[in-house]
């Protein structure tokens, strides 16, 4: 190498280098992935067309798919089962549209369990809008449609609109489940406050797949030390979007206002000692 180059100079310029060769093949993937759900698509619509039009039935399909993999024998996904597939999701999706929505940007695995999954278009689309801003792999997203997440998502109730400024607020209530599902647990009904916290921490990744986008876990039994006094939160997580401490203090009986009392006291010492840490 030259002995004029400057060696941190030149790591940075092949690292930006690396970046622009990354993100290029990143939309190289994508836009193929686009044309070939839109190649998808419009099969499917022909199919349909021709079927209707000249009341072929499904026994046709086997012909074609034959033709089709003799014609293209480079090219796989011309099943007789991946026809069907093509046909329903021009009928999931009437509309040439198609292509501007999410359903376009996912793989043709994901969009086949949706249209089996999910029957209604518009949470068929958010799940697939999801899908996409959280990198779910399919089983992900079969999890996230199997413990209802859109029926879930942002209706907990909660006082933000109040005591949160927007956009904070919004964003707060958006991150948080009513109820959420922790049957991964399979813990008995009497179990205790640490056998759940044990537990939980045991499947922390299914955990923060339930809790949501954003959540980054700090500790459990997070010591804060207040005056000559410790306590121990039992759950402490950060949140990346909202930029806030959540505290999670778990309890297997009734609410009660002290229960209130103590989470405002872990909230003021979080706020004080750990603060200045984000």
């Amino acid at each position: 190498m030259d002995k004029n180059i400057d060696l941190i100079e030149y790591r940075d310029f092949i690292a930006e280098m690396k970046f622009r060769i990354q993100h290029a093949q990143i939309r190289a993937v994508t836009k193929v992935n686009q044309e070939l759900m839109t190649l998808y698509w419009d099969l499917g619509k022909m199919i349909i067309e021709r079927q209707e039009k000249s009341q072929w039935g499904d026994k046709v399909l086997e012909q074609t798919s034959k033709d089709l993999k003799k014609d293209f024998p480079g090219m796989n996904g011309f099943s007789v089962r991946n026809l069907i597939y093509m046909r329903q999701f021009a009928l999931a999706y009437p509309s040439p549209e198609i292509v501007k929505q999410p359903v376009s940007q996912l793989a043709w695995g994901h969009n086949i369990r949706l249209m089996q999954k999910v029957k209604d278009t518009s949470q068929r689309l958010w799940y697939a809008q999801k899908a996409i801003e959280n990198g779910w792999s399919r089983d992900v997203m079969l999890m996230q449609i199997e413990g209802n997440l859109y029926a879930r998502q942002g209706k907990a109730v909660t006082n933000f609109s109040q005591t949160l400024p927007e956009p904070a607020s919004h964003m707060a209530t958006q991150a948080l489940k009513d109820p959420y599902n922790f049957d991964f647990l399979t813990i008995h009904s009497k179990a205790l406050e640490r056998d759940i916290e044990s537990s939980l921490v045991d499947h922390i990744t299914q955990f923060m797949l339930e809790l949501g986008k954003g959540f980054a876990f700090v500790g459990k039994q997070y010591q804060l030390s207040v005056g000559e006094s410790d306590y121990y939160i039992d759950l402490l997580f950060y949140h990346l979007k909202l930029h806030c401490y959540i505290v999670i203090d778990l309890k297997t009986k009734q609410f009660i206002p002290e229960y209130a009392g103590k989470m405002n006291f872990y909230l003021s010492a979080v706020n004080d000692l750990l603060a200045d840490e984000r």
